[in-house]
């Protein structure tokens, strides 16, 4: 995979994609506590499983960009 001359890009963008779904992640959790609009904490409350999801996702990518790059 790394013959091809996009497999580099797509490394280096992991890093990036990791702190984006980071950050929607950590937005959804924290929503119902800034929020003050009861209708919409309500329906962050209730996508609060999508919240961690996307933060340990994210996470994880981080993770994964590191490793690959500390392996080089």
């Amino acid at each position: 995979m790394k013959n091809t001359p996009n497999a580099g890009t797509k490394n280096d963008q992991m890093m990036l994609r990791g702190a984006i779904v980071t950050l929607i992640g950590a937005v959804i959790l924290l929503g119902p506590y800034i929020l003050r609009s009861q209708d919409l904490r309500e329906l962050l409350r209730g996508a609060s499983v999508v919240g961690w999801f996307g933060l340990v996702l994210g996470l994880a990518m981080i993770g994964v960009d590191l490793v690959r790059r500390f392996r080089r």
